[in-house]
């Protein structure tokens, strides 16, 4: 098995789950008398969760809860409406500002009436506020890989933050681990590929990529993500059978230049999953496209097409000439284009790591001046004159008389 990260040493990993069991995510804390008052007169719904959105105005005052429900049937995500009577206190019944537990981005478990609405996120009337004494971190990913032992690795968004993330998550021997209907599931039912939505910490081994005990867990057991190899990028021609994509791998593998044949059996569809003909593969349109493991050893690489996502978006194509200019500079590249004494529909290319460069075989992948290239570029560009937008993929032609660099 590939492993794509280095697990800690085991006493590592026993240090980290010899913490408290307060300490994690999805456990308890020392119970307000408020707290108990609440769930020992009769069974109270609630969400815990961290603060994502708060309003206030004429209307009233309103938080969102997001995190996960207490009980199976309770909500992962909430908007509930702040009033007089709604009690905001810490694990020992003292009371807090609302305003500093969402400064301090706190953790509180949300107890709230069981008259909610059926929207999305459901509404309803807070109750009690119960500020955590430990904090916590969550992921929405797809599992890259399950381990011997039983430990994830989740690539995918942080829950609060929206950034990318990925992290091994080690399972806690009493995980709660539920599917998509919230039913209990083994964690041997985790496959590589479900969607997963996991929450952990507060203790988080500095690692790369990072580590964490879980024992709270959401799978979506029948959704499986397509790991199969794949390129992102642009149809750059087409004939009646086949297209030409540049652009770059997909995570799980993939090139970067493909000819793709395409038939009956190629699986094309919009973003949102709608069928489409053969028609819709047009030159500049940008596509996910998805193959199998065996290509034809050319170049480019030759292989079937066995599905393609065809984007609303449309690249812009430009030839022309790459000219020095004071306007040109790191990470930039001007374009003088159609080669010709004119500059009003002249433009200047930032060039990033997600640029394709195909040099003339032999060459390395600097673009210099006097190049003659063919260029799609990203439809959006600046008012200014020239205009500036990102270059996708860059192709070098043998058409070209290239000046060395001064």
């Amino acid at each position: 098995m590939n492993k794509p990260f280095k697990v800690l040493a085991t006493a590592t990993i026993l240090a980290m789950a010899a913490l408290p069991t307060a300490a994690f995510a999805q456990q308890g804390v020392a119970t307000p008398v408020n707290e108990t008052a609440i769930t020992q007169a009769k069974v109270v719904p609630g969400t815990m969760g961290k603060i994502t959105d708060f309003v206030n105005d004429k209307t009233g005052k309103f938080i969102t809860v997001t995190g996960r429900g207490l009980a199976a049937t309770d909500q992962s995500e909430i908007i509930l409406s702040i009033t007089k009577d709604t009690k905001i206190v810490n694990s020992k019944g003292q009371t807090v500002a609302l305003k500093s537990i969402i400064d301090d981005k706190k953790v509180v478990k949300a107890f709230y009436g069981p008259n909610i609405t059926k929207s999305l996120p459901a509404r309803g009337t807070a109750l009690t506020l119960v500020v955590q004494d430990h904090d916590f971190s969550a992921i929405q990913g797809t599992v890259s890989e399950v381990t011997e032992d039983g430990s994830i690795f989740v690539k995918g968004t942080d829950l609060y933050g929206g950034y990318n993330d990925e992290i091994i998550l080690h399972l806690d021997p009493k995980a709660t681990i539920l599917d998509q209907d919230h039913k209990a599931i083994e964690a041997g039912d985790i496959k590589v590929g479900m969607s997963v939505e996991a929450f952990y910490g507060p203790a988080v081994a500095m690692s790369l990529p990072a580590q964490s005990t879980t024992n709270y867990l959401v799978v979506n057991t029948d959704e499986i993500a397509d790991l199969t190899p794949g390129t992102s990028g642009i149809i750059t021609s087409k004939n009646e059978k086949t297209i030409t994509v540049i652009g770059n791998p997909m995570e799980h593998g993939g090139t970067n230049y493909v000819m793709l044949h395409v038939d009956k059996d190629t699986v094309i569809v919009d973003e949102n999953g709608a069928v489409l003909t053969a028609d819709a593969l047009k030159e500049n349109s940008y596509i996910d496209a998805f193959y199998g493991n065996v290509m034809a050893m050319s170049y480019p690489a030759q292989t079937h097409a066995d599905k393609i996502v065809v984007k609303a978006a449309q690249a812009v194509k430009a030839e022309g000439t790459i000219t020095n200019s004071e306007r040109a500079g790191e990470g930039r590249v001007y374009l003088n284009v159609g080669s010709d004494d004119k500059t009003e529909n002249d433009i200047i290319l930032n060039i990033s790591d997600k640029t394709v460069i195909l040099p003339l075989a032999g060459d390395d992948m600097e673009l210099k001046d006097g190049m003659k290239v063919v260029v799609y570029h990203s439809p959006i560009m600046t008012k200014s004159l020239p205009g500036i937008t990102n270059a996708e993929v860059v192709i070098v032609t043998p058409d070209n008389n290239t000046v060395a660099a001064q």
